[in-house]
């Protein structure tokens, strides 16, 4: 494999892609950049666990994004941010992450603290080019990333058993050599599992074990509930925004 240089999360915002192909090919340059060889915080570590997730109104061309610290041992509330943007790419499957992350990078950046870990409403490696929300951010940011998502996407798996704990691959390619992408997590009995990856910097048995531990009652990781909350709650503060060269 290549050894990855250096990147600037500032250079690859400033040219962020406005077309599918270009936005592409961005995903491809980066993937390299994707560590796999970590793994990743311990499930008892003493830090900071963040949720991100992100609200549009793509009638008024809206994005707002919400970063929610929390304690990793007690799930309080540390520190929350949120940042609005206008909608910086078309909506296309396996390109979310380009409408997300300017905006979403804005609130990280607006925490009072750096994150030890970082969960996204989204996909990692379980993306048809094996770099989903969660592995772009956490490239750009350097952060250990885990993406939690709702449904599988395009790939196969067997449902896992209906333990809270329960877990089954998420695979992609021939039935004779399938890869392993991501996992379906069970997070409470007898309720439809959720979908894990690994993001950046944190192997796919540790993303499993931190996401049922931040997922004590609901189905989603307490992470992302309050994430989806605070976006939500700042998409409809927002009042009509006049962006730079459009009429008045």
């Amino acid at each position: 494999m290549d050894t990855p240089g250096m990147l600037s999360c500032d250079d690859e915002l400033r040219n962020w892609p406005s077309g599918e192909a270009e936005a592409r090919a961005v995903q491809d340059r980066l993937r390299r950049h994707v560590r796999l060889d970590e793994a990743g915080p311990p499930t008892d570590f003493d830090g900071t666990v963040v949720g991100v997730d992100v609200a549009y109104d793509d009638a008024r061309d809206v994005v707002a994004a919400a970063a929610v610290a929390l304690d990793a041992r007690s799930f309080t509330v540390v520190d929350e941010a949120t940042a609005v943007g206008r909608v910086s790419f078309p909506y296309v499957p396996g390109l979310l992450a380009f409408r997300e992350i300017p905006t979403v990078v804005e609130a990280l950046a607006r925490l009072a603290r750096t994150p030890d870990l970082v969960i996204c409403d989204g996909y990692g490696r379980a993306h048809p080019r094996r770099f989903g929300l969660a592995s772009h951010l956490g490239v750009l940011t350097g952060l250990p990333t885990i993406g939690v998502a709702k449904n599988p996407f395009t790939f196969r798996f067997e449902a896992p058993g209906p333990e809270r704990g329960a877990t089954a691959p998420l695979l992609d390619g021939p039935e004779d050599a399938a890869e392993e992408v991501g996992r379906a997590l069970r997070t409470q009995e007898s309720v439809k599992p959720v979908f894990v990856s690994v993001g950046h910097r944190i192997g796919l048995d540790r993303a499993c074990a931190h996401t049922l531990r931040l997922a004590p009652e609901y189905r989603l990781p307490e992470t992302t509930r309050a994430a989806d909350a605070l976006c939500r709650r700042a998409l409809a503060g927002i009042r009509t925004p006049r962006w730079p060269g459009t009429a008045p």
